[in-house]
């Protein structure tokens, strides 16, 4: 089902070239700023110039084609409940930090999550996720 907004998670904002068909995605598609201090992270970490170069044009990308939606208020209300149902399901909030505060301002604006890998948000409850198919990846 496609729906009028979604947040792109990290990978399906990295997987934008690569994704074929518009009705993977959702009509408006929104980032939160999560992805991009994720995004900022990976020119600075990366292992060769070429690597730092594609970081950096994901990274560029990103900033000219989106708005990220703040963690606000609502936002870390929410993160409260994402790090219950996280422990709940037995999972640390702490290693999935990054994906914790993009789930939370999800839930915050009462927003779906695309993502290539959806196993990144499994356990949260109440999270409605959107698995983006990406050609030419393994499963």
């Amino acid at each position: 089902m496609r729906h009028p907004r979604g947040i792109l998670d990290t990978s399906a904002v990295i997987a934008l070239p690569s994704i074929e068909e518009a009705a993977h995605l959702p009509e408006e598609p929104l980032i939160t700023a999560f992805t991009l201090a994720e995004l900022s992270v990976g020119p600075l970490v990366a292992s060769t110039d070429e690597e730092r170069a594609a970081r950096q044009a994901h990274l560029q990308q990103a900033e000219s084609d989106f708005e990220p939606l703040a963690f606000d208020a609502p936002a870390a209300r929410a993160f409260g409940r994402v790090a219950a149902s996280l422990r709940r399901s037995g999972q640390k909030t702490a290693a999935r930090s990054y994906d914790a505060m993009i789930a939370a301002t999800a839930l915050a604006h009462d927003l779906p999550i695309y993502t290539c890998n959806p196993g990144d948000f499994e356990g949260i409850d109440g999270l409605k996720i959107v698995a983006v198919p990406v050609p030419n990846r393994s499963r």
